[in-house]
């Protein structure tokens, strides 16, 4: 196409005539497009015109470019989108006209504008939206909040459509005929194209909404059923008055939408909903349109008249009648018909008959064709239908594929779980070794140190029942992948077998045209040999003479198309006969198609059941298991608190929501079972969990409150058996009801909320605030105590001398490096926390956020506290130290305690830290740091103390009498046996100072427990 004529109807189309656009014109344009493959032709018109001084034109180039945007190439888009700033400011213009053409440019251009945005978001969607409800899906990457934004984003896009609606019908006056005024025609005709992005957006959003109400809670999608109602009862008022107006009654047919709108909260409603459809009738020829060549008129399937136009012809030359015959010699000279004349007579005759019957054979010819062009027809839609049972067939295999992939992804989780397991492993081994080596140093734990193995080996028990539970559903997950695979090899095998048939059909259908060929050759030679009998009868005048012998050719002549005749009929015939066959042989293979797909989609659906089942059964076999817990006597031993129940509680009351939703879109779509087994499967662990722990939770009450809570948990297990039997059976699956197991588990939750801690945790208000003020204070302790160590090196330089300055300043330096390295490792932790408060608020304010996690905010107020306490200390020791009034060994102990108490802090800090998080390598290398240094303060420690030590020792020697050489045998052994009475008071005085420290140790964990909110009276020991 010429460019420069795609600029001429441009600006025909565009111009200030108060008139439509006419459609020829548009057409143009969007061929012009498709042929330079953009728009750039289209804006360097526009770009020309002045739309923002005449409103008219504006509409105009409006309309056109809503046109070009739905049914131009691709990119006109994309060439578009570069202009969308000045349409901006162009609509923000007229928008300040509130009347005429000025206002509706505006909401135009807004729309536009809207548009353009929509499909550069959304790329999968062509610009006249017309979309099958699998690309639909693919729009949406199988993600529900790639849905939801996009139903979102397609009510702004209808939004915009009805506010021009409105705006051309408030513009009108509707009390008049304006559809058939030019200037009506000028504001209505835009509106088609408004009427066919509006049919399809109402259907994409109808469908949208069902999958989203499929996937979410209903109250989430409130606003969106809201928004819906509204635009449904503008959109179905608004096509009603179109539907009346004469003008879109010749150009369109408008649908109409039903009485009610679609109910989103039943799932089989969405059966009902019928997608509106608009139709354009086939445009009727008229001085503007353009020549449209179809299809059929480049085949000339009419016969045409020969036989009526050679008998003309020889009418002509012979006459009608007896009175005008130029052969009937008896009317010219009274003279009777002599032989000849009679066989001139006698061979009119028979060549009458012969034009009759070629004209027979032409009328039989004809209907033969057309036979054929429908028998063409029907094989090109037997061609299509096959086509269409190809793409089913190649859609099951790609579902199959995906629940491949499901299965896929569920085995990586449970090699996931598997390390996990194995990680659990190895620290409780560690955690064994540990234990045995405090067993060698302290024999007061011997027993609590027992009870703690005997409860590990419980849980590595426990471990293995579950890694053999994990085992049997890997086994099933095996066979029905194996299963699959076989179905996958079934359907491709059928596809082969499908595509077999479709080049046999099309072998067929290229047999079928060659032989049409054929026989239009046949039609014309035979129309030829017409020819060459009509030329040979004008000739009869000229060559009276020969007149015998010509005949006898004639004859010849007509007996061999009376011949050719004949073969043509019989390949007729033998042609109908074997499309018969053909089609009957079609028709067997399309019913053993369909049989095979029966049987394929019921072997399916018979595997589906199997699999459910086995996973149900699974899940039974694992309640059961954990009811059986509950009686075995090895299970005694093993306690629980009250808080982690409540959390396992909670967990199976939301898996219970879960397997309700799963339930319900497997009913409605049982082709899909995917999200029903993976709830299938965490139902069973987490009720399982539930009655576990709940049983070791009754361990640590007294008998009355263990046997109500031991109760509950049997019937939950009990009410979860009965759910999971209802699921295993089809007739009751729909009717399955989980109230009964939901009461139960609140029971449990009730009975578990009733044994927390009472009055030892503080207001969840004030917890947020403490935590800053707990760290605030202790920086301040930690900068406090640095500065009174360097107070104190200070005041020993200035006063010590000698060995103890050295001792003095080598303790203080240590020391201060130690306040050093525990400020650092406060600085870390508080960015920790920041980012751990920042990355899990979500929406909630931090107050809420430490509210929420009360205990883990807790354990950072009693790690802080003991870490500005340790440092405190610390400090203290240190100054008697230095004075000479204190012991080295509180110093050591200080130093201990403080690097018990940053450990503390460390762990608080990581319970709810990212691995990869940088702040949490710098606080575990500040922790390193603040280790190291406390090494050194004791080895500081350590060294000063022997260095005094060896000072007074010597100084002893020298002024004390260690001579004994003046001593009696009587007296040395009466001062040996006062050095032994004396070392006997200390080893009892040691063994009673150990006894006194395990006690103390005891009572320190009673009390941290109860501030931690550990159990009351002993509670969640295990």
């Amino acid at each position: 196409m010429d460019l420069s004529k795609m600029a001429v109807s441009i600006n025909k189309a565009i111009n200030t005539q108060e008139v439509a656009v006419k459609e020829k014109h548009a057409r143009t344009c969007i061929l012009g497009t498709h042929h330079e493959k953009g728009a750039h032709t289209f804006w360097a018109a526009v770009n020309r015109l002045p739309l923002s001084s005449n409103a008219v034109l504006c509409w105009k180039f409006c309309h056109v470019f809503h046109k070009l945007l739905r049914d131009g190439h691709p990119n006109v888009i994309k060439d578009s989108v570069r202009n969308k700033a000045d349409l901006t400011d162009m609509s923000r213009m007229w928008g300040h006209l509130s009347e005429g053409y000025g206002k509706l440019c505006s909401i135009y251009l807004k729309l536009l504008i809207t548009k353009m945005e929509f499909h550069i978001k959304n790329p999968r969607f062509p610009g006249n939206l017309q979309m099958s409800n699998r690309q639909l899906e693919e729009a949406g990457e199988n993600d529900v909040n790639n849905f939801f934004q996009l139903t979102v984003e397609m009510f702004d896009y209808l939004e915009c459509e009805l506010n021009l609606f409105l705006g051309v019908f408030s513009s009108l006056d509707m009390s008049r005929s304006v559809s058939v005024t030019a200037a009506g025609q000028c504001r209505l005709a835009p509106l088609i194209q408004v009427i066919l992005d509006s049919s399809h957006l109402y259907d994409y959003t109808v469908k949208l909404l069902f999958k989203l109400h499929s996937c979410l809670p209903a109250d989430t999608l409130q606003g969106h059923r809201d928004r819906f109602q509204e635009q449904f009862k503008k959109l179905k008022s608004l096509f009603y008055r179109s539907s009346n107006l004469q003008y879109f009654k010749r150009l369109i047919q408008i649908p109409q939408l039903p009485e009610n709108p679609p109910n989103f909260l039943r799932a089989s409603a969405l059966s009902e909903h019928i997608s509106p459809v608009v139709v354009i009738p086939a445009e009727t020829s008229s001085p503007e349109s353009e020549h449209v060549v179809e299809t059929d008129d480049l085949v000339d399937t009419d016969i045409p008249p020969l036989a009526s136009a050679v008998e003309s012809r020889f009418d002509d030359l012979f006459g009608t009648s007896a009175a005008t015959d130029p052969f009937n010699f008896n009317s010219q000279n009274g003279m009777r018909k002599d032989d000849k004349d009679r066989l001139i007579e006698q061979l009119t005759a028979e060549l009458q008959a012969l034009k009759e019957e070629l004209e027979s054979f032409r009328l039989e010819s004809g209907r033969l064709c057309q036979a054929l062009r429908g028998r063409v027809s029907e094989l090109e839609a037997e061609l299509a239908e096959q086509t269409h049972l190809k793409q089913q067939a190649l859609g099951e295999s790609e579902f199959l594929k995906a629940e491949l992939d499901d299965l896929r992804r569920v085995k990586e989780d449970t090699e996931k779980e598997q390390r996990s397991l194995t990680e659990i492993e190895r620290k409780a081994q560690a955690n064994e070794q540990r234990y045995t080596k405090l067993k060698e140093k302290y024999t007061e734990l011997v027993q609590s140190h027992a009870d703690l193995l005997r409860k590990n080996a419980e849980v590595t028990r426990q471990m293995t029942v579950a890694r053999a539970a994990q085992d049997e559903v890997e086994n099933v997950k095996r066979e029905m992948q194996e299963k699959v695979k076989a179905a996958q090899e079934t359907a491709n095998q059928q596809e082969k077998n499908q595509a077999e048939q479709l080049q046999a059909l099309q072998a067929d259908l290229v047999t079928s045209r060659t032989e049409l060929e054929t026989l239009k050759a046949s039609m014309a030679s035979s129309q030829k040999s017409g020819e060459e009998l009509s030329s040979q009868v004008a000739a009869l005048e000229m060559e009276k003479v020969g007149l015998a012998e010509r005949v006898t050719q004639k004859e010849a002549e007509l007996a061999g198309l009376g011949e050719e005749l004949e073969r043509v009929q019989s390949s007729l015939t033998i042609e109908r006969e074997s499309g018969v066959k053909a089609a009957e042989a079609l028709q067997n293979q399309l019913n053993e198609k369909e049989s095979r797909e029966q049987a394929l989609e019921s072997e399916l659906e018979a595997l589906r059941w199997m699999a459910l089942r086995a996973a149900l059964e699974e899940a039974e076999k694992i309640v059961q298991d954990s009811l059986a817990q509950l009686d075995e006597p090895t299970h005694i031993s093993c306690t629980s608190s009250a808080d982690y129940l409540m959390s396992r509680c909670q967990a199976a009351l939301d898996c219970v929501d879960r397997l309700q939703s799963a339930r319900d879109g497997f009913v409605s779509n049982n082709t899909d079972m995917s999200e029903l087994l993976r709830a299938v499967a965490q139902f069973a662990h987490l009720v399982g969990d539930t009655i576990v722990q709940g049983s070791a939770t009754a361990h640590m009450l007294p008998v009355e409150q263990a046997d109500v809570l031991a109760s509950s948990v049997k019937a939950c297990g009990s009410e979860a058996l009965g759910l999971l039997g209802q699921l295993k059976e089809q007739g009751s699956l729909c009717t399955a009801d989980s109230s009964g197991l939901k009461t139960a588990l609140e029971g449990v939750l009730a009975s578990a909320e009733k044994l927390r801690p009472q009055g030892l945790e503080l207001q969840q208000g004030e917890l947020g605030d403490l935590v800053e003020q707990e760290m605030a204070a202790t920086s301040a302790a930690v900068e406090s105590a640095a500065a009174r160590i360097e107070e104190m090196l200070n005041k020993s330089r200035a006063v010590d001398t000698g060995i103890k300055m050295e001792v003095n300043e080598r303790i203080l330096a240590s020391c201060t490096e130690l306040m050093q390295a525990i400020k650092v490792l406060v600085l870390s932790s508080k960015d920790l926390q920041r980012d751990i408060v920042e990355g899990g608020r979500g929406a909630a304010s931090i107050k809420e956020f430490y509210a929420k996690n009360s205990r883990w905010t807790e354990g950072l107020i009693s790690a802080s506290k003991a870490v500005g306490w340790g440092a405190t200390m610390m400090v203290d020791a240190a100054d008697l130290v230095v004075q000479g009034k204190g012991k080295f060994e509180e110093l050591m102990v200080c130093s201990h305690e403080i690097a018990a108490s940053t450990a503390q802090l460390v762990a608080a800090s990581k319970v709810k830290a990212d691995k990869d998080s940088s702040n949490l390598h710098r606080l575990q290398q500040a922790s390193r740091g603040v280790t190291q240094a406390t090494a050194g303060v004791v080895a500081s420690t350590k060294s000063g103390k022997s260095q005094i030590e060896e000072t007074v020792f010597f100084s002893f020697v020298i002024s004390d009498t260690m001579d004994f050489s003046s001593m009696t045998l009587t007296q040395i052994k009466r001062q040996e046996m006062d050095s032994q009475v004396l070392v006997l008071e200390l080893e009892t005085r040691l063994q009673k100072e150990r006894e006194r420290l395990g006690e103390l140790r005891k009572k320190h964990y009673e009390l941290a427990g109860a501030a931690e909110g550990w159990g009351e009276e002993g509670e969640g020991t295990g």
